[in-house]
């Protein structure tokens, strides 16, 4: 994940799976030489507390109401950044 251009890029949250912006450089973490972003403060640390469980190999499987909604809201948004948090 990791990109050095002069204009911002979209990435993925590897904590809520949002798409966001590299143009803010106080929401990323780097880990084992790969540099992540964020779409929030609160999706950093819990990264930084456990970077293993979020890039274990599993596609995420969502569950119950909450996931049905994410899904639904991805698909209709194209899977665009709302302002997450």
């Amino acid at each position: 994940m990791e990109k050095e251009t002069d204009s911002s890029e979209m990435f993925i949250d590897p904590v809520c799976l949002m798409k966001v912006d590299s143009g803010n450089k106080n929401l990323m973490f780097t880990h084992q030489t790969r540099t992540y972003y964020f779409c929030a403060e609160s999706c950093r640390k819990r990264f930084a507390g456990n970077p293993d469980k979020y890039l274990s190999n599993k596609s995420p499987k969502r569950k119950g109401l909450w996931g049905r909604y994410l899904d639904r809201l991805n698909k209709t948004t194209g899977g665009k950044s709302l302002n997450c948090h």
